[in-house]
């Protein structure tokens, strides 16, 4: 009897050192989610764990507001997640800080992330001077939300494909308003830059010119496309900024305007104001391009999975993120929150092709393109692109003054962009 304890004794001796060895072997890796994609991460990482048995993930979730700022503290007091969710226009930015890992090697020897399942141009958002810092986590473009109803209204049983017709569809719908101030589309001005450059895109302006060192907005070509949408608010076609139009969605449901070029985050939002009678009349189209040849670019939007140089744990970072781009689990992030996956092989699953409003979405993905890759971009779209299409909206400036202030402050936001490039 005493034999039989003492050897039960050295096997559960044996097998506490076990564990403990394997515990301390167990390598923890910090990745850092912001919103609603923290909290559905976490729920994937179980999942992952039980797969690799050696790593504990732990996610750290940061509101979106204050998210920046909390990466850029990070940096500066070296300490910085390993892992990260980064939206893809900031990834210039931290690129520029010299913090994230170059992952060519990485996705060299990957069998699962490759770029050729991505969609191009979002796949480039993450590429600078030829190097990738990024992998496409989930996606969004901007498109047309129009009612099917009105439009119909108007003459129009599809939706417009150029921008005459765009033009020509919201004279007719403000012609059937009449005397009840309702417009044909909203253009957003003081909150919302996205259109402004979106056509000024597709008209072939660069935005920036001499390598992202100058503004470029004077140019012909963006001034083409800035003087037509300006149109549309000068001719009472489209409100101006945000006061006329306190609820988007309410607004839509109302019919006080039946265009709206926006991303798929509002699809599960105007599911729920489209009730009833209405809930079949509206859909979502690809953008009208000048020509009408093909679909109009777009922006190439979303988050980005980066790797910070920093991290010790490079390699259980990357096995996390060839996880997260599994199509199965593209597919379930997608069914939680509604985020877009970014591999294109989920978007030949059920449960995106069954949905109707998905299919523009799919079409768009394929004329995509970047915003210029300067770590200044959003500083530029946002105090500056905004502030000078809202006073061309509201007709304090002609739109030719507007854009030559706008390229005057651009530049000297870019001032010492020129001077780190000229030395």
């Amino acid at each position: 009897m005493k034999f039989t304890v003492k050897i039960l004794l050295i096997c559960l001796s044996f097998l506490s050192m076990s564990c403990r060895q394997q515990a301390e072997r167990k390598v923890t890796i910090t990745f850092w989610a912001m919103g609603a994609e923290g909290e559905t991460v976490q729920k994937l990482v179980p999942a992952f764990e039980n797969l690799n048995p050696g790593i504990h993930v732990k996610i750290q979730m940061i509101p979106w507001t204050t998210a920046q700022e909390k990466l850029i503290t990070a940096y500066a007091s070296g300490n910085t997640p390993d892992g990260c969710q980064l939206g893809n226009t900031w990834v210039p930015q931290f690129e520029a800080l010299n913090s994230l890992e170059n992952l060519d090697k990485w996705i060299k020897s990957s069998n699962v992330i490759q770029k050729d399942k991505y969609f191009p141009g979002i796949w480039d958002t993450n590429v600078l001077r030829g190097s990738t810092f990024g992998i496409p986590w989930y996606i969004d473009t901007r498109l047309l939300f129009y009612r099917t109803d009105i439009l119909a209204l108007a003459g129009y049983k599809n939706p417009p494909k150029t921008w005459a017709e765009l033009y020509d569809v919201s004279k007719k719908i403000k012609a059937l308003a009449g005397e009840s101030g309702r417009f044909a589309i909203y253009l957003p001005t003081s909150n919302e830059w996205a259109p402004f450059i979106i056509f000024g895109l597709q008209n072939g302006s660069d935005i920036l010119k001499d390598n992202g060192r100058y503004g470029d907005f004077s140019n012909i070509k963006f001034r083409e496309a800035f003087e037509y949408l300006i149109k549309f608010h000068k001719e009472g076609l489209s409100p101006v900024g945000i006061s006329q139009v306190t609820n988007v969605y309410q607004a839509f449901r109302d019919g006080y305007f039946a265009m709206y070029i926006s991303g798929p985050w509002n699809i599960r939002e105007f599911e729920k104001w489209m009730t009833g009678p209405l809930k079949d009349k509206w859909m979502t189209a690809a953008l009208p391009s000048p020509t009408g040849n093909k679909p109009g670019l777009s922006l190439a939007g979303g988050s980005s999975l980066v790797i910070f140089k920093e991290s010790p744990h490079k390699k259980e970072v990357w096995k996390f993120f060839e996880y997260l781009s599994s199509t199965q689990v593209q597919l379930r992030f997608y069914k939680e929150i509604n985020d877009l996956p970014a591999l294109k092989e989920a978007w030949h699953d059920s449960s995106i092709t069954g949905n109707k409003y998905m299919k523009a979405f799919f079409i768009q993905f394929q004329n995509v393109v970047a915003t210029p890759k300067v770590p200044e971009w959003e500083e530029i779209v946002f105090s500056k692109v905004q502030q000078y299409a809202e006073l061309a909206a509201r007709n304090v400036m002609p739109e030719s003054q507007a854009l030559k202030a706008l390229d005057h402050d651009v530049d000297n936001i870019l001032e010492k962009r020129r001077w780190l490039l000229s030395r």
